[in-house]
């Protein structure tokens, strides 16, 4: 008796959490209302995700956005790290957001779209003259038949449908498909909105010239990249330079990249620049930035020797520098400061008092040796990142531009019944009613001359 009553009181609370599903959650997520609610708020976020630096340190926020004063009167690195503004698109409530849209346009597809598409598969026939009255165009004739309209109706394309003296044609089915297909490359896009989010990153590296390197500099990744992080494979930054214009600016900057498997063998080569990246097993590497990683010097006869540059704060602008002992005991020295890679150095001693100005490949005599350079080492400034939901997104907007191109189509619709000698014809479309009445009235023309005036006037062009 206990195991009735239990087994009574789940049934009842399954058929309640039914109704209420049915009943208050699908109507409400299908409420249109809602859904230009939740686009509204997934564009401001988007461009709040835009316009904020993403994936920065905590230095460059209390930096960029300090709390007094703040931006807008509210706008500190506080308030950013706290809402998650630093990482928008990975936060719990931004993918909330997104999930739910996914759910209004899932029931709304369900609810609106689909029974629309199966009404308009669905045709039946006038049988009574009476029904022609309540179309919008619609009329009676006392010439013609339905042996004769029926081709001119399949010569505008419609597919025709008779049963004994009724007749019904339609075409554009397309334009009711269009909708469901708009909804579905909608959710494509969130779904592949999401799965980036959880198992993409972004990295960056400086790297200098001719090192080999593995992506461990991680900025921002979802949950689940860890899979995506490339283990069994390496970089090698083969050789980094930048082109100068005649007046002495930077032109572009380049890098040749090798691609190394675990075993040391390049598997692919690529130089790339700005706006031209490498890809490789899902991971996009960018030409973002430079520096400069070093300088290779002669002390008199000595080896060559590399030193490390670093780069020194400056209000404006970007120099390296670094200090070079001429005594073996390090109590004198002097300092190399270069602004690029073009191979001009200032040579400084001790009191800061500029003495020399060296060239690559030229020499300098300062403190009693010769100080030769070498070379400048570049390094190059890698954006790495990997997002395995873009080819879905990439799909979702092709199948998203054909939905909208075929929502355009016009779903038309023209009923025929034959009684004794009247033939009563009329019609309806959803868009493109002018365009639709002129193919009607060309359609009766050729079949026969109306005797009596149309129960609805077409509107005129």
């Amino acid at each position: 008796m206990a195991e009735t009553s239990s087994s009574n009181v789940f049934s009842r609370a399954i058929a309640a959490l039914r109704r209420y599903v049915t009943q208050d959650m699908v109507p409400l997520l299908a409420d249109l209302r809602l859904a230009i609610a939740l686009l509204l708020a997934i564009a401001v976020f988007s461009i709040s995700g835009t316009v904020i630096e993403q994936g920065e340190s905590l230095s460059f926020y209390q930096a960029n956005y300090p709390e007094a004063p703040a931006l807008f009167g509210f706008l500190s690195w506080k308030v950013i790290l706290t809402l998650g503004l630093d990482h928008v698109y990975r936060t719990w409530w931004f993918l909330a957001l997104l999930i739910l849209l996914g759910g209004s346009l899932t029931a709304c597809t369900f609810t609106r779209q689909l029974p629309s598409l199966k009404a308009a598969q669905t045709w039946r026939y006038y049988d009574q003259p009476r029904q022609f009255e309540k179309l919008a165009l619609s009329t009676e004739m006392s010439e013609g038949s339905l042996e004769t309209l029926e081709p001119l109706l399949r010569q505008k394309r419609y597919l025709t449908f008779q049963e004994g003296q009724t007749l019904y044609a339609r075409k554009g089915i397309a334009g009711r498909i269009g909708p469901i297909v708009v909804h579905a490359s909608m959710l494509i896009i969130l779904g592949g909105a999401i799965w980036g989010a959880m198992t993409g990153f972004f990295a960056q590296e400086m790297i200098p010239d001719g090192q080999v390197f593995k992506i461990q500099n991680i900025f921002d990744a979802g949950p689940w990249a860890e899979a995506q992080i490339p283990k069994d494979w390496s970089v090698k930054v083969n050789r980094f330079w930048i082109d100068y214009t005649p007046e002495g600016r930077i032109d572009q900057f380049y890098s040749d990249l090798s691609v190394l498997d675990d075993q040391g063998e390049e598997v692919k080569r690529k130089t790339i620049h700005v706006n031209e990246p490498m890809r490789y097993h899902g991971v996009t590497l960018y030409q973002a930035d430079w520096a400069i990683a070093a300088v290779r010097v002669k002390l008199n006869n000595s080896p060559i020797l590399e030193l490390p540059m670093g780069q020194l704060k400056i209000p404006s602008g970007r120099i390296w520098g670094t200090w070079v002992p001429t005594k073996p005991d390090l109590s004198e020295g002097v300092s190399l400061v270069a602004k690029d890679l073009q191979g001009i150095l200032l040579v400084y001693d001790m009191e800061g008092d500029l003495v020399a100005t060296v060239r690559q490949g030229m020499s300098v005599e300062v403190n009693g040796i010769t100080l030769a350079i070498a070379d400048l080492v570049g390094s190059t400034g890698l954006q790495i990142k990997a997002d395995p939901g873009i080819p879905f997104v990439y799909l979702g907007f092709g199948l998203l531009m054909i939905g909208v191109l075929m929502s355009y189509v016009s779903h038309s619709q023209v009923w025929a019944l034959q009684v004794g000698d009247q033939l009563y014809v009329g019609g309806r479309t959803n868009r493109a009613q002018v365009v639709f009445e002129r193919e009607i009235l060309e359609i009766l023309q050729q079949t026969s001359a109306p005797e009596t005036s149309t129960t609805a006037e077409p509107v005129a062009s």
